[in-house]
């Protein structure tokens, strides 16, 4: 008999690779016992422990089954290794095997997969925070009781979800924490240590006894979604059974009552767009207080300020970046952080001046998630690129550049109208109208972006190039006027 310990209750790389090993010596499903550090069991010598050694050979199972294990794994039942091993090994003779829906084996895994993504389902609906301390010092902490071993699977949903606030999920397996940067777990604890209740959750009732509909309850469908263990963790818990008791009457109440007009709708008062007549041709300083109270998308609302074009009047080229960034986003200026001064650079060795180019972006608003103290660069939607686009129309109208230099994907969408892959359209000069072209390229952030040095310098070297073809260009078409 094989004795397999694995290190703990989700050690799936620890059994993947003692899995492999037994596969690769031929040792059969009947012939290994799997237990966990810390079991106690009962015949297994003092000394077992998973494979060390690295096996010897390969062989392949679909990529399927790897994802289901990942899961499966999860499971809190004890013969879930001896399962998945079970698969493994016969899945080498039948790639197929989980295409079988009536296999018994494959009908297990697949309800423990199932289990357990529905538990962490759960957790994401019924975990509820309260807040410790008070404002800078204000921590939120959540107790849960999963079903199965799913705190590392879920918790990085609540890092995104809860990105701007500290933040600890206590289990008795498992605790995950999130200090605005990175999640860490710590051993699970009793729920002794958890908080029993905070300052709003007499709100917080207040508020769910509002939006209680008594004309829609289904109680079967509601204890279904929402089963009465996991009400002894929510602050709604003490009102469930008092609303569902008046419900019936409740119910009659509304439909006693006359009907009401509804109300009108409600817009938020904004400040309207500062906008004035315009000559035949706009002024860039005109556009640029007009773009100042720009409204047409929401990117206006979290972003510092608009980040307008910067350069000559008439420049030969006009440079197209995506967006500002955070640097960009506080001085009101366009590409003055890293990224700015990477171009920078390179417009010096392909023999450009900056002074010479007129710089901006194809979004004026820094559109970013923020995570805690740190706002992370997003990528702006279609919608916010069709808003935005007209700013550059209406730049390109002013300044009449021969060329229009399109950095990055969200560059190239908004000066020509679509989406176009930079890859397949970079090298070459695309017509815009009679009298401009148009040269996409990466942006500069990009560059930085890239984790290996060789393929950063190679990169660079190709964005450099493309700013040569540019200044060729404008040497050409200094030469013909």
């Amino acid at each position: 008999m094989n004795y397999v310990i694995l290190a703990h209750e989700t050690d799936f790389d620890g059994w993947r690779q003692a899995a492999r090993t037994l596969v690769l010596d031929g040792v059969r499903p009947e012939d290994v016992t799997w237990s966990v550090k810390g079991d106690k069991e009962l015949f297994a010598p003092a000394d077992a422990a998973s494979p060390s050694r690295l096996p010897a050979g390969t062989f392949n199972v679909p990529a399927r089954f790897i994802e289901l294990a990942r899961i499966a794994i999860l499971h809190r039942d004890r013969e879930r290794f001896a399962l998945l091993y079970r698969l493994l090994w016969r899945l080498r003779g039948d790639h197929d095997l989980l295409d079988v829906a009536t296999d018994p084996d494959v009908i297990s895994i697949t309800a423990m997969a199932k289990a357990v993504r529905r538990d962490e389902h759960k957790m994401h609906a019924f975990v509820r925070f309260r807040e410790i301390g008070r404002e800078r010092e204000a921590r939120y902490v959540a107790w849960f009781e999963p079903e199965h071993h799913i705190v590392g699977l879920a918790a990085p949903f609540f890092a995104r979800r809860f990105a701007d606030m500290p933040w600890s999920i206590l289990t008795p397996d498992l605790c995950a924490h999130w200090d605005g940067f990175a999640v860490s777990f710590t051993p699970g604890v009793g729920k002794a240590e958890a908080p029993s209740s905070d300052r709003l959750e007499e709100t917080w009732r207040r508020y769910y006894a509002t939006i209680f509909n008594p004309a829609r309850l289904k109680v079967k469908a509601m204890q279904t979604e929402m089963p009465k263990k996991y009400w002894r963790n929510l602050p709604e818990a003490s009102m469930i059974k008092p609303l569902i008791a008046g419900a019936a009457h409740s119910a009659d109440a509304m439909i006693a009552n006359a009907a009401t007009e509804p109300h009108k709708a409600q817009r938020r008062l904004e400040e309207p767009m500062r906008r004035k007549t315009a000559t035949a041709a706009d002024n860039l300083e005109t556009l640029r207080e007009e773009a100042a109270g720009c409204r047409a998308c929401p990117l206006w609302k979290d972003a510092t300020q608009t980040v307008f074009g910067e350069g000559p009047s008439h420049a030969p080229i006009m440079l197209v970046g995506e967006q500002p960034g955070d640097k960009e986003d506080l001085a009101g200026k366009p590409f003055v952080g890293p990224a700015g001064q990477m171009l920078d650079g390179a417009l010096i060795e392909a023999g450009i001046e900056r002074k010479q180019v007129y710089v901006t972006n194809a979004v004026k608003h820094f559109k970013f998630v923020p995570r805690g103290k740190i706002r992370l660069h997003q990528k702006p939607s279609t919608a916010e690129i069709k808003a935005c686009r007209p700013w550059y129309e209406r730049e390109k109208a002013a300044i009449k550049p021969v060329l229009v230099v399109a950095m990055g994907a969200t560059a190239a969408q908004g000066v020509l109208g679509r989406i176009t892959p930079i890859n397949k359209n970079r090298g070459h000069l695309i017509d815009l109208d009679d009298k401009t072209k148009a040269l996409v390229t990466v942006h500069p952030s990009y560059l930085l972006r890239l984790p290996d040095a060789d393929a950063k310098a190679r990169e660079y070297e190709r964005f450099v190039d493309d700013l040569k073809m540019a200044a060729a260009f404008l040497r050409k078409s200094a030469r013909a006027a």
